[in-house]
């Protein structure tokens, strides 16, 4: 069976060492009080309810799967998931970064990302339930009226209901602009949506006593394409003026997916027969509102990938410890067994060290994106505010697909470590490997990402943006460009820093020729540019790591983060140069092959 122990120690070690969260806290008024004690006996509270409530049901849940009424339209989850979901709300998780005027604790949105991703780490599929509710939340703080915050707002917060993002449909997924679904406006100033959407994780489900689900449809007048989306608020029951659950409305679940993982989260055909619905926003603006539940989201899924990259290494290790298996190449190591653990062989620790490189280092960077979002939205300062607005922007496409992408090599890595056994479902490494890979698939392909970030974040303003983020590296560069002890880390970021200028350029000018070569291009860009930012992140940690051990800090762990750095440096961001090779192969290979394709 398999085990999990919430890294504590090592987002302490992030916020509160690299990052220094509590002092940026100082300069955003609403937090300025939140200290790391606080943050800290919180999380610690937040790891137990992880592995002790939800992990549990991680292989039963899996196992039994979602069970619909075809009768009813009702979806039962797996034995212990509604139990485990009214813990969450007595302990009061759900509000934990939630504005206080709505009932929630308004601690900051680093806290938020702690517990999601030991959530996500002890089980994805429950956790789907609450956390798509928070970009419902987000998406109706932002944009939703008086009535619909009153309404709404407070039972999100509590977790009393949850909340759902409903776009695709049978006929479209990543191309919105092609959705059918229908919204007739009606005297009382609310909306009847009728059809299909699919793929909606946590669409039904007897967990809570409302779900408020975010769907886009068109007006009768809507102009064709992307500009011609609106948003709804479409509740399961519709909503009393007093807050009180009145009709059932016309929005049921009429099938769910059979699916390669995430078992135990009800992935649903939603069906809108003249479902009542209020608008979001403003006609035919309705992306605007619900790419705030799409960018919540596409962060979200990364933080998925980092928890179950993170619960996959721990089980490795433990395994590679105890598993005996042959002997050293370079003599016994074991001399009191037969054979030696396995961990001794340098491959079996490539795979482990991949792991905990890019959870170590995915974490960095999840932490920062939040505090980011801490600044944008709190910050005393304007131009940080919007700095940290346009950074986080840049940063979101890579969380989404470059954590994915490593979640996926990750937990594949930790599986064959297990060797047979990897592939059998009671030691479990078998199910992160099919939970991990959706993340890479849905809020956006990572392909999409790709282009988002190539063709949009970045060439679509000439590079501002990653010039920002530039001057982080360049200063960090200036820094430390003289210190012996961070030569080898600093000296291969600095050369990928000046290379990414020329090789981005390149692409834009190409580009521009023949918007095909971007799209030839994107998949391996966006890889250099994750670990570009991983690049920072990784001599940032490993900077922190030699001043402690500089000043006497004989804890292990300083030494085992060095360690880690130094294998990330020297066996996985050289992954870059190939990348960088590829995507200067351009598009012909790709495009002139209808013969090959035929």
């Amino acid at each position: 069976m398999p085990q999990y122990s919430p890294p504590l120690r090592d987002m302490q070690f992030v916020m509160h060492e690299v990052l220094k969260v509590t002092d940026e806290f100082k300069a955003i008024p609403k937090h300025a009080d939140v200290d790391a004690e606080t943050i800290n006996a919180v999380l610690e509270e937040a790891g137990k309810f992880a592995s002790e409530v939800t992990f549990p049901l991680n292989i039963s849940g899996d196992e039994e799967g979602c069970k619909l009424d075809k009768t009813t339209h009702e979806v039962t989850p797996p034995k212990g998931f509604k139990e485990a979901y009214a813990q969450y709300i007595e302990g009061g998780w759900a509000a934990l970064s939630c504005d206080p005027e709505y009932g929630g604790q308004g601690l900051p949105f680093v806290v938020n990302q702690c517990l999601f991703e030991m959530l996500n780490s002890a089980n994805q599929a429950w956790t789907m339930y609450p956390g798509l509710s928070h970009g419902a939340y987000e998406a109706l703080h932002a944009h939703g009226t008086d009535e619909q915050k009153k309404l709404y707002l407070p039972k999100l917060t509590s977790g009393e209901w949850t909340g759902t993002m409903c776009l695709t449909e049978p006929h479209c997924g990543t191309d919105l602009g092609l959705l059918r679904t229908k919204a007739e406006p009606q005297a009382d100033g609310t909306y009847r949506l009728t059809g299909n959407k699919i793929f909606i994780s946590a669409g039904e489900h007897n967990m809570t006593s409302n779900i408020v689900h975010l769907v886009l449809a068109r007006l009768p007048d809507a102009p064709q394409g992307s500009k011609g989306i609106s948003l709804f608020a479409v509740p399961k029951f519709n909503v009393n003026p007093d807050g009180s659950l009145g009709s059932r409305n016309g929005i049921y679940c009429g099938g769910l997916e059979h699916k390669m993982g995430i078992h135990g989260n009800a992935t649903a055909q939603m069906v809108l027969e003249g479902a009542v619905g209020t608008m979001v926003g403003a006609p035919n603006k309705g992306l605007a509102a619900m790419f705030v539940m799409m960018n919540a989201a596409r962060l979200g899924v990364g933080n998925q990938s980092l928890g179950l990259t993170e619960v996959a290494y721990q089980n490795a290790l433990a395994y590679a410890k105890d598993r005996i298996q042959m002997r050293s190449l370079s003599g016994v190591k074991a001399k009191d067994k037969p054979a030696d653990p396995i961990i001794v062989h340098p491959d079996v620790r490539k795979m482990l060290l991949t792991a905990k490189a890019y959870a170590e280092g995915g974490r960095a960077l999840a932490i920062y994106c939040t505090l980011l979002l801490d600044k944008e939205q709190h910050h005393s300062d304007e131009k940080v505010r919007k700095d940290s607005g346009e950074i986080v922007a840049l940063l979101t496409p890579i969380v989404k697909a470059f954590l994915t992408d490593n979640g996926h090599i990750a937990t594949n890595a930790c599986m064959q470590v297990f060797g047979g056994h990897g592939f059998i479902k009671e030691w479990g490494m078998e199910q992160f490997v099919r939970d991990n890979r959706i993340n890479m698939i849905y809020e956006g392909t990572n392909t999409i990402q790709s282009l988002d970030l190539l063709g949009r974040k970045i060439l679509g303003n000439n590079g501002a943006t990653l010039k920002k983020f530039g001057k982080l590296v360049a200063a960090l560069i200036l820094e430390e460009g003289v210190n012996e002890k961070m030569a080898e880390f600093i000296n291969p970021l600095a050369y990928l820093a000046d290379q990414m200028t020329k090789f981005t350029t390149e692409i834009g000018f190409k580009g521009f020729q023949n918007p095909d070569e971007v799209g030839a291009a994107a998949v391996d860009y966006l890889r250099v540019a994750g670990h570009l930012v991983f690049g920072y992140f990784w001599a940032r940690m490993a900077q922190t790591a030699l001043r402690e051990i500089a000043a006497g800090n004989t804890d292990k762990f300083y030494v085992a983060k060095l360690q880690t750095a130094r294998f990330y440096f020297a066996k996985l961001f050289p992954e870059t140069a190939m990348l960088m090779r590829t995507a200067r192969a351009g598009s012909k290979s790709l495009m002139e092959t209808d013969e090959a394709l035929a």
